[in-house]
C-alpha cells in the first residue's frame, strides 16, 4: 500500500509539473500569430521527416513484424505519412485565415443527395491525383449549411485564436501509431487547446519517438506527455485544470471516465448522471460491415475484392477501430460460393503475422465459442472465418467487435437492387457502430442501380462510407474528417463523439464518402474506368509494400518527378 501511495505521489508531481508547463504554454499560445502557428506545425513536419525511418521500423518492431517484411509498408503508412500530410495541410489552412480568408478558399464544393453541400477532401492537388489517381472523397456537410455557410464556419478553434480553450488531455490508442500524435493537432489546432497526451501502455516504444517528431511542440510548452497507466489516467481526468478529454479507445473505457467502473458506473450511465463533469469526445470503433453488391465479376475481379476484404480485416492483425468485421452477401447471388472460396484462399495465404494486440488471441477464442460453426484460417490457425449464412443475423458478430482476426459472413435475400436496400437496412438496425462501412460493387451493376445507388448511400448514417474502397484510405486522408456519425451522447456512445483529423478544419460534417475503383490497372482501364492505380500498397498481398510505403513517406517528405516515379516503379511490383 504504501508503494501505491508513493507511486500516486510521484505520478501527482509529474502530471502538477506539466500542467503548469502547459498553463504558461496557453498564455504564450494566445499570444502567437496565426502565421506563427503555422510556422510550428511546419517544423513538427520537418522533425517527423527527420524520424520517419525510425519512426515505422521501432513501430514494426513493436507489432513482431519481421525485419524486411512487406508488412513493414503498413507501419510507414499508418505512422509518419499521416502526419506529414496533416501538418502540410493544417499549415496551409492556418495561412488562409491569417490572409483574411477560409480554409476553404479554393476548395471544390458541390452537391449530394438530399441537398448537402460537399468538399472535395481527395484528390485536392495534383500530387494526390496522380498518387491516388481512382480514388476521390468528398465530406459531406450537414443538412442546411450551404456553401457559403460551409466557407465562413470553416477555421473551428482558429477563428478567433486568442480565445484558448484551456488543457486538452488526449488519452492515445494503442494500435496505430499516427492517432496519438494526429489527436494532439487536433485538440492544438481544432480545439484551441493546449495538450497533455498520456499514450496507452500499449505504445510504450514509441514514447522516444512522439518525443521527437512532436519536439517543436513540447518546446513551445503547448505539449506534455506523460506515460503511465489507468491510475494516471484517472489522475488526469479528475485534474482540476483540465478543460477537455479526448480519447481514442473502447466504449467501456469511455464510460469508465465518464461514469465511473462496477455498480456505481451501471447505475450513473442509466440515469445519465456523469461522474465526469468536462467535455469528452471520442473515437470508439465498432463493428465495420462489408457490403458485398451482386453482380457479374470476373474470376480476376472475385480474387481481388477478396483480397480487398481479407486486407480490410487482417491489417495491423485486425486491431483496428474500421477493421471489416462482417461482410453481408446476397444469399441468392449465383457467384457467392465462388467468391467465399476466395475469401478463405486470400485469408490463408496473408502473410503470417503475431496477434501482437493484447488479448487478442482469448477474443479470436471467444468469437469461436459464440458461433457454432468457425473456421481456423491462416498460416498458424490464428485466423476466424465465420461463414454464418442467413442464420447469422443476430449473431453476436454483429454486435461484438473483436479487435482481432475474426471475419463473420451473413447472408440476406435479393437481387443487387432488393438486396441493397435490405442491407442498408439491417446495418441500421442491427449492426453495432457507426464509424465506418464499405460498399462492394461493380460499375455495371451500379449504372443499372443508377439513383437508388446514390440514396442508399444518403441512407448509410456512418462516418466514412467507402465504395470499392476501404474505410482506411479516408483515416490517412488528411482533409476528411474522422468519427462517427453525428448524434451520439454520453449514455449511448456508439462509436464516439465528435471528430479529429479535418486538417480543413471543417464546421458541421455529417460524413465522408470515399470511392476507389474496382478493378486495379490495368484491369480498370478494360472495365470502364479511368484509375491508373496497381494493387494498393496497404493489402496484405501486396508484395512491395514496405519499398512503396518508404517511397511515399520520401515523395511526401520532399516531391519530386523523381520520386515520383520510384513511388510507381514500386508499386507496380506489388
Amino acid at each position: 500500500m504504501a508503494e501505491q501511495q508513493s507511486a500516486e505521489s510521484v505520478a501527482a508531481e509529474v502530471i502538477d509539473a506539466a500542467i503548469a508547463d502547459l498553463e504558461r504554454g496557453e498564455r504564450a499560445w494566445a499570444e502567437r500569430s496565426l502565421p506563427s502557428r503555422a510556422a510550428l506545425l511546419r517544423e513538427v513536419r520537418a522533425a517527423v521527416a527527420g524520424c520517419a525511418e525510425e519512426w515505422a521500423l521501432t513501430a514494426s518492431r513493436m507489432k513482431g513484424i519481421p525485419v524486411g517484411s512487406p508488412l513493414e509498408g503498413e507501419e510507414w503508412l499508418s505512422g509518419p505519412y499521416g502526419l506529414l500530410t496533416a501538418t502540410a495541410l493544417l499549415a496551409d489552412s492556418l495561412d488562409r485565415l491569417a490572409a483574411g480568408g477560409s480554409p476553404l478558399e479554393g476548395e471544390t464544393l458541390g452537391m449530394a443527395v438530399g441537398g448537402r453541400t460537399t468538399v472535395r477532401a481527395l484528390p485536392r492537388t495534383r500530387d494526390e491525383e496522380l498518387l491516388l489517381n481512382g480514388f476521390r472523397a468528398e465530406v459531406w456537410l450537414q443538412p442546411g449549411i450551404g456553401e457559403g455557410q460551409a466557407r465562413a464556419r470553416a477555421g473551428l478553434g482558429q477563428r478567433h485564436p486568442a480565445d484558448t480553450g484551456g488543457i486538452g488531455l488526449v488519452l492515445g490508442a494503442g494500435n496505430i501509431t499516427a492517432i496519438p500524435a494526429l489527436d494532439v493537432l487536433s485538440e492544438l489546432v481544432a480545439g484551441n487547446r493546449v495538450v497533455i497526451l498520456k499514450p496507452n501502455p500499449v505504445m510504450a516504444a514509441m514514447t522516444p519517438v512522439f518525443e521527437k517528431a512532436l519536439g517543436p511542440l513540447i518546446r513551445a510548452d503547448v505539449l506534455r506527455i506523460v506515460e503511465g497507466g489507468a491510475e494516471v489516467g484517472a489522475q488526469l481526468t479528475a485534474h482540476a485544470r483540465v478543460a477537455h478529454v479526448h480519447i481514442t479507445g473502447s466504449a467501456a473505457s469511455h464510460d469508465a471516465i465518464v461514469f465511473g467502473t462496477g455498480e456505481e458506473g451501471r447505475t450513473r450511465k442509466a440515469a445519465n448522471d456523469p461522474r465526469l463533469r468536462i467535455p469528452i469526445s471520442s473515437e470508439l470503433g465498432g463493428v465495420s460491415p462489408i457490403i458485398v453488391v451482386p453482380g457479374r465479376w470476373s474470376p480476376a475481379d472475385l480474387r481481388y475484392q477478396a483480397e480487398h476484404v481479407a486486407t480490410m480485416r487482417l491489417h495491423n492483425a485486425g486491431a483496428n477501430c474500421i477493421a471489416g468485421q462482417l461482410v453481408i452477401v446476397s444469399g441468392d447471388w449465383p457467384q457467392r460460393e465462388r467468391f467465399l472460396a476466395e475469401l478463405r484462399r486470400a485469408i490463408d495465404r496473408a502473410p503470417a503475422r503475431p496477434d501482437w494486440y493484447p488479448g487478442a488471441a482469448d477474443r479470436a477464442q471467444a468469437a469461436v465459442g459464440a458461433h457454432t460453426t468457425a473456421l481456423r484460417c491462416g498460416p498458424d490457425g490464428t485466423r476466424v472465418l465465420l461463414e454464418l449464412g442467413a442464420a447469422g443475423v443476430g449473431a453476436p458478430v454483429e454486435t461484438t467487435e473483436y479487435f482481432a482476426p475474426v471475419l463473420g459472413v451473413i447472408d440476406l435475400p435479393g437481387d443487387a437492387a432488393s438486396f441493397l436496400d435490405a442491407a442498408v437496412d439491417h446495418v441500421t438496425r442491427r449492426v453495432a457502430g457507426t464509424l465506418g462501412i464499405n460498399v462492394l460493387v461493380d460499375p455495371a451493376t451500379e449504372r443499372m442501380l443508377g439513383r437508388g445507388f446514390d440514396e442508399a448511400v444518403a441512407r448509410l448514417h456512418y462516418g466514412t462510407v467507402a465504395i470499392n474502397a476501404w474505410t482506411g484510405v479516408a483515416f490517412q486522408t488528411a482533409a476528411a474528417p474522422w468519427g462517427a456519425y453525428p448524434g451520439n451522447h454520453l449514455a449511448d456512445v456508439g462509436s464516439g463523439i465528435g471528430q479529429v483529423h479535418n486538417a480543413l478544419l471543417i464546421d458541421g460534417a455529417e460524413k465522408t464518402v470515399l470511392r476507389g475503383p474496382f478493378r486495379p490497372f490495368p484491369r480498370s482501364v478494360a472495365g470502364g474506368e479511368t484509375s491508373l492505380f496497381p494493387t494498393p500498397p496497404w493489402f496484405v498481398s501486396a508484395r512491395s509494400a514496405a519499398v512503396t510505403g518508404r517511397r511515399l513517406v520520401e515523395y511526401w517528405i520532399a516531391p519530386s518527378a523523381r520520386r515520383m516515379a520510384a513511388v510507381f516503379a514500386a508499386a507496380f511490383r506489388a
